[in-house]
């Protein structure tokens, strides 16, 4: 018969592992070994938001479906305290996207994002979606109009349908964010930055005097906010920023 100190190994070793499959299958981990006893999800929103299509198979991306589930888990885990989301994208689904981004923003305990390289298009809903966000330095988001793959038959069709989404990703970001809804749209609409294109791309402390992202910080800033905004959870007092 195995000793306790033998079980007890092999039920670390599965846990380690399981970990490890989330981490390689769903860019998802849990942080439970810092100083403030606090238990954080992590997920990481990398490369393109896939939906109801596979992408190529040698392209990084985030898959809705995994994504869903595993926010419907957490929110159901009493044990997590926090959600931290790392944000390296350059866009993808819309409906995906926002499917992700209204989860995130309809859990009951604290979020926070980061975004590193970039957040891009629909990216933006999500890097806004969080309590409270952040930029590294030299991080983008870039906004700008909905691109659509297919044949829309009918111009005014076309033109109502693109309104009709733009209009949605508008009122989500200006919803969870400080920026004005018309603002967002002129950064969207913009046509004098891509010579190819509409949009803007705003790097770092642009973002977050645009009003799209709370604060310019790096990781040791996004976890510090979210154990204070866990505290206040459960004291009551007013996290500074």
């Amino acid at each position: 018969m195995k000793n306790q100190n033998e079980e007890k190994k092999e039920k670390e070793q599965e846990i380690e592992a399981k970990e490890n499959r989330k981490v390689e299958d769903f860019g998802q981990m849990t942080l439970d070994a810092n100083r403030q006893g606090k238990k954080i999800h992590l997920l990481s929103i990398i490369g393109e938001v896939e939906g109801h299509e596979n992408m190529p198979g040698n392209s990084k991306t985030t898959k809705y479906d995994h994504v869903l589930p595993q926010l419907a888990s957490l929110e159901d885990d009493a044990s997590v305290q926090g959600l931290l989301v790392l944000l390296n994208t350059s866009g993808g689904d819309v409906d995906a996207g926002l499917a992700i981004a209204e989860m995130i923003a309809s859990l009951s305990m604290p979020t926070v994002s980061l975004v590193l390289g970039g957040s891009h298009s629909i990216g933006v809903p999500l890097a806004v979606s969080t309590d409270y966000s952040f930029i590294v330095p030299t991080g983008t988001v870039m906004i700008h109009p909905v691109r659509l793959n297919g044949v829309v038959i009918g111009a005014s069709q076309t033109y109502e349908y693109f309104d009709m989404i733009q209009d949605r990703i508008l009122n989500f970001i200006h919803s969870h964010s400080r920026i004005a809804y018309d603002q967002a749209k002129r950064l969207m609409l913009n046509t004098e930055m891509m010579t190819r294109d509409l949009g803007t791309v705003l790097v770092g402390q642009e973002a977050v005097r645009e009003g799209l992202i709370d604060k310019v910080g790096g990781i040791r800033d996004a976890l510090r906010k979210l154990y204070a905004m866990i505290d206040h959870s459960i004291t009551g007092h007013t996290p500074a920023n």
